[in-house]
């Protein structure tokens, strides 16, 4: 079955013309293999996980253990901290039977395609950077050899910022994406081994290099991960926070699901192997929007809830997308088109104040705008003030944002797999700019809790004001509305990060 929306959040594919040169969305083009589905579903296609979540902190009670095996489930993993049980099932009625059994505050299946991940198509991939590209690129002294194309930088002053400091190498920064390749020679050397795993099926596989994408996976972990912590090392190009360490957390299948096992495994991991800020551009399928008062979505929720809470709880501070549908997620109502994406979508139109986008609504959670060369909100980017926290690059078209020369891509460098380098856009590429700023004020202030972290990094933003009237294609239209003031407001938060403020003030 073809996927019919891109889940990761979210390199974006922007007007036609400019994907069609860019390609800026890319979806592998691969059946899962074996070694991403369990046993079970090797032996069993129509099996389905699921999520059943009781009391934290007391293990598996007794009464839910012996109804998980008598509804014909198996227990994958269980993590008692949060009290989120992963069970296996293809008892289509598993988790209305569980939902009737003491202690079980919710359960629900995390996806609605078999175990064995369906495959997808290619929509495009990154623009790679040309050796022609790479050759004019004319650094100045101090400079990485790529970082003249990189105009996001100046946007944060992360570049004035680098004068000061490149982060500490106490600070770990984990991506949590599509997996990152740690052979690249601008993330080897910053590359945290023992913080990175892989989480497909919702039980840490801890494989020597089962981090990393396969050869047609998606590139996007691997150039999140250089935009945080591309290594000042006279390589390529240069991260936020260039000193820091990064980790892969691997939690898409090889067909670019992010199933809500995984995610909460990603969280949990990073909660206990010190991460200080995790990254997340993604949504978490399959629904775009999970909504409170569906019994299934509720679970979900509940448990990358309870997942990223403890990851908190534990000293990370966690960043996501806002998204790329341009929706006000402040609205009344939404239109989603795309939910589920692993069966057949049906469009429906929900609250996104009953029902979120995870992780990115969730408490707690830096949520991020995108922001194109001109400092204007990215024309793709979701927004909605009281929602959007802050607003850092994320690209934009050049024929709605150019940027200043030497850049010549309104796009946002960054690193590729097999030791390449690339431009995409999105709120993908703003979160991992936030991410590393959030690094540089850890490095700072060491013992700073993730509450104090993030009150730093609203309080050294440069308040942004609105941009009114929105009309970002010039056709005298109102593109997009926003509402507040210029110390917050639905566009732009609190502010654009500074990057400067963060390690000088």
């Amino acid at each position: 079955m073809t996927a019919p929306h891109p889940r990761y959040r979210r390199a974006m594919a922007i007007p036609v013309g400019m994907a069609m040169a860019t390609a800026l969305a890319f979806l592998p083009n691969v059946t899962a293999s074996a070694a991403d589905a369990p046993v079970s579903a090797k032996a069993d296609a129509t099996s389905l996980s699921y999520v059943v979540n009781v009391r934290p902190g007391h293990g598996v009670p007794g009464q839910v253990k012996k109804a998980i095996a008598e509804a014909d489930g198996t227990i994958v993993t269980s993590y008692d901290k949060i009290g989120v049980i992963v069970v296996h099932s293809a008892n289509p009625d598993f988790a209305k039977i569980l939902r009737t059994v003491r202690g079980v505050d919710s359960a629900g299946n995390t996806r609605n395609a078999p175990l064995p991940a369906q495959s997808t198509t290619d929509v495009g991939t990154p623009k790679v950077l040309s050796a022609a590209e790479a050759g004019a690129a004319e650094a100045v002294d101090g400079q990485d050899p790529l970082e003249p194309l990189q105009w996001d930088l100046p946007a944060i002053k992360a570049d004035k910022a680098h004068e000061k400091t490149l982060g500490s190498s106490k600070v770990t920064v984990a991506v949590i994406d599509t997996g990152v390749d740690d052979t690249h020679p601008d993330i080897a050397p910053n590359f945290d081994r023992e913080a990175s795993v892989n989480c497909v099926t919702g039980k840490p596989d801890t494989t020597d290099g089962a981090w990393r994408p396969g050869a047609t996976e998606s590139p996007h972990g691997t150039h999140v991960a250089g935009e945080i912590a591309a290594a000042k090392n006279g390589v390529g190009m240069t991260g936020v926070a260039p000193g820091v360490k990064v980790s892969g957390i691997k939690v898409s299948t090889t067909a670019g699901y992010f199933y809500t096992e995984a995610v909460v495994c990603g969280f949990m991991w990073a909660a206990t192997h010190g991460v200080d800020v995790t990254n997340n551009s993604y949504y978490t399928d399959p629904w775009y929007f999970n909504c409170k008062d569906d019994p299934d979505q509720k679970a979900l929720v509940d448990a990358v809830s309870r997942a990223s809470r403890y990851a908190e709880r534990k000293g990370a501070v966690n960043v996501a997308a806002a998204g790329n549908e341009n929706y006000d997620l402040a609205a009344d109502e939404i239109t989603d088109p795309v939910s589920p994406n692993d069966a057949t979508p049906v469009e429906r139109v929900v609250d996104p104040s009953e029902c979120l986008d995870i992780p990115t609504q969730l408490p707690g959670v830096v949520t991020v705008a995108a922001t194109g060369a001109k400092g204007l909100k990215s024309s793709f980017s979701n927004h909605g003030l009281g929602v959007i926290d802050i607003a850092a690059p994320g690209g934009d078209s050049t024929r709605f944002q150019t940027p200043a020369p030497p850049a010549t891509s309104g796009l946002i460098l960054g690193t590729l797999p097999g030791g390449k380098w690339g431009y995409m856009a999105g709120t993908s590429m703003a979160s991992p700019h936030v991410a590393g700023v959030a690094a540089l004020i850890k490095s700072t202030y060491p013992y700073a809790p993730p509450a104090l972290v993030k009150a730093l990094l609203y309080a050294e933003a440069d308040a942004t004001p609105c941009t009114d009237p929105y009309d970002i294609d010039g056709d005298g239209k109102v593109d997009a509305v926003c509402e507040g003031t210029k110390n917050r407001n639905g566009f732009y938060g609190w502010g654009t990060a500074d990057a400067l403020d963060a390690v000088t003030k």
